[in-house]
């Protein structure tokens, strides 16, 4: 069967200085989207596989500039994001959904009056953000003022009093508890309703995972991490991935290190100097560095 252990060529390592620059543009975002899939690893000195992880950093999807960078770590601990990290600061969007997936199973389980309740204002919600997300910022953040903080308003005090007559211990409580007490990042307008952006952006590696099963080293995942990253990045600008990859590997070995950022994908002009080019072609000249 196939797998990740075909160990991407040396152009994992020669596009690095490029992924680098596109990792800077991210981190230069103070809204960053993440999120994490499972990959199997070959173990060390071994024929059996382990988890690794995954780690995507996406700009937000009203963000001017589309980029994502993947981060490919032998572990879930917390030590690898903070390593990619370093000193960002800024609001990081990811998965933390054990309020609303607890409120969504009391009403699909137990059919409870208080989580079809909150669900509806959570509907609420996605239909205002549905409604502007197709503005320009500016107005974008003026209607959902208008329309989104009274609703917020109005969920935070529903929850605050239903929370008051519910008793401890019971699973609507912790689903009110858990929303409470993350309310100051629920209401806070500058970041998106949700996370799938970035899963949007881990779905490559869920869906490829199912043909190469399991990386055959972490130097293998590294250099898949560098070209997966610019061939997203480069889907997200509108670039025939294969074709931009060409073009990038044609003009690295001259193009001068003051001014790597100017081939990443959303510096280099939709189909200019690009067309495309088939997946054989971009192979061998993968292999040739």
């Amino acid at each position: 069967m196939p797998a990740l252990s075909w160990r991407p060529p040396r152009a994992g390592v020669q596009l690095q200085p490029l992924v680098n620059a596109l990792r800077d543009v991210v981190l230069g975002q103070q809204v960053i989207h993440a999120d994490e899939t499972p990959v199997q690893m070959l173990a060390p000195g071994s024929k059996k596989t382990h988890r690794s992880y995954v780690w995507a950093y996406a700009t937000s999807q009203f963000c001017e500039t589309a980029a994502v960078v993947y981060d490919f770590s032998p572990s879930r601990a917390g030590e690898h994001a903070r390593n990619f990290l370093q000193d960002w600061k800024g609001k990081l969007v990811c998965n933390d959904l054990g309020g609303y997936k607890a409120s969504f199973e009391l009403y699909t389980t137990n059919k409870s009056q208080l989580a079809e309740q909150t669900l509806r204002y959570i509907q609420l919600l996605y239909e205002i953000g549905s409604e502007v997300r197709g503005l320009e910022p500016d107005l974008r953040r003026r209607r959902r003022q208008e329309n989104a903080v009274p609703a917020m308003d109005r969920l935070h005090a529903w929850m605050i009093a239903q929370r008051d007559l519910v008793p401890e211990g019971l699973a609507i409580s912790r689903a009110l508890d858990y929303s409470l007490k993350r309310w100051a990042a629920l209401s806070d307008g500058a970041v998106p309703i949700d996370n799938n952006w970035a899963e949007n952006q881990i779905w490559p590696w869920a869906l490829g995972r199912k043909n190469w099963l399991f990386a055959g080293s972490l130097r293998s995942g590294k250099r898949a991490e560098a070209i997966m990253s610019l061939i997203q990045s480069a889907r997200l600008n509108g670039h025939d991935p294969y074709a931009y990859l060409k073009d990038v590997l044609t003009r690295l070995p001259t193009q001068r290190a003051s001014e790597i950022s100017e081939l990443l994908p959303h510096k280099v002009a939709t189909g200019s100097r690009i067309g495309r080019v088939s997946i054989r072609e971009l192979v061998r000249l993968i292999y040739r560095f």
